[in-house]
């Protein structure tokens, strides 16, 4: 998608983020344009052919019988994106104004970051609760934004945008269906918690917001369980063009 939209002009004056889509976001806010574009698909690619994100059958089995909050702990998420960004990285330093969401525990609410320690940030934005811990920062306890956020489009308009592309990996496009399966019970009812916000507020978009929702190129059902298999990204390479396709189709047409 990203690709699609240099080729294309379209560049971002300020760059969003939730989850996967902070990390995503802030190499693209750190090196914009064809240069970011091709250092974030490299990425991809170093990740797809290693085990960075592979903690031990041991460490796992050690975590849950202790009574561990999650399943895996945040060192091989810190050790990729300081990598990327280094240890000491802070959100001013970035070459565009980025900000990325997280989900507040004390206070039940989002909190945007919009300043300080980058690598702090996206951890706490990429908390996936039970996989990953709750990050600690300045005395709050921090989950994944996609509990509070997923699309970060209300933030968008209220810092006045008023053009957006949205970038979203194919989730969204998936029709949902009343479950078939226990374990699809809670997958859809966090999905319809998650898409909720989104499409309010698609429908009720100010006067004057132009939103673009590229597609993702990634044929989605909802019972497909790619969604659960989080670590395994031996497809990057075909999803990646796939989008870049898809997005391209799309642009001509926009």
């Amino acid at each position: 998608m990203l690709k699609a939209l240099d080729e294309a002009g379209i560049t971002p004056e300020l760059v969003l983020g939730t989850s996967i889509g902070a990390f995503n976001g802030s190499v693209i806010a750190s090196t914009p344009g064809a240069e970011g574009v091709g250092r974030l698909a490299q990425l991809w690619e170093e990740i797809s052919a290693s085990d960075v994100l592979s903690a031990g059958l041991f460490d796992r089995i050690k975590n849950v019988a202790t009574l561990q909050p999650a399943i895996h702990q945040s060192s091989e998420i810190r050790g990729l994106l300081e990598a990327v960004h280094g240890a000491k990285a802070t959100i001013e330093q970035l070459a565009l104004p980025f900000q990325c969401v997280a989900a507040s525990i004390l206070r039940a609410s989002e909190h945007w970051f919009t300043s300080g320690p980058l690598i702090e940030a996206l951890l706490a934005s990429a908390a996936i609760p039970a996989l990953f811990p709750p990050v600690e920062i300045d005395g709050d306890f921090y989950y994944d934004g996609g509990l509070v956020n997923s699309v970060p489009l209300t933030r968008a308009v209220e810092l006045g945008a008023t053009r957006v592309f949205v970038l979203q990996v194919g989730r969204i496009e998936a029709d949902l269906r009343p479950p078939d399966r226990l374990y699809e019970a809670a997958l859809i009812s966090f999905e319809i918690a998650r898409r909720h916000r989104f499409t309010t507020t698609m429908q009720n978009l100010p006067e004057g917001v132009e939103v673009h929702v590229l597609p993702s190129g990634n044929p989605v059902h909802f019972d497909d369980k790619r969604q659960l298999k989080w670590k395994e990204f031996g497809s990057s390479g075909g999803l990646v063009a796939a989008g870049y396709q898809a997005s391209i189709d799309y642009l001509e047409k926009a």
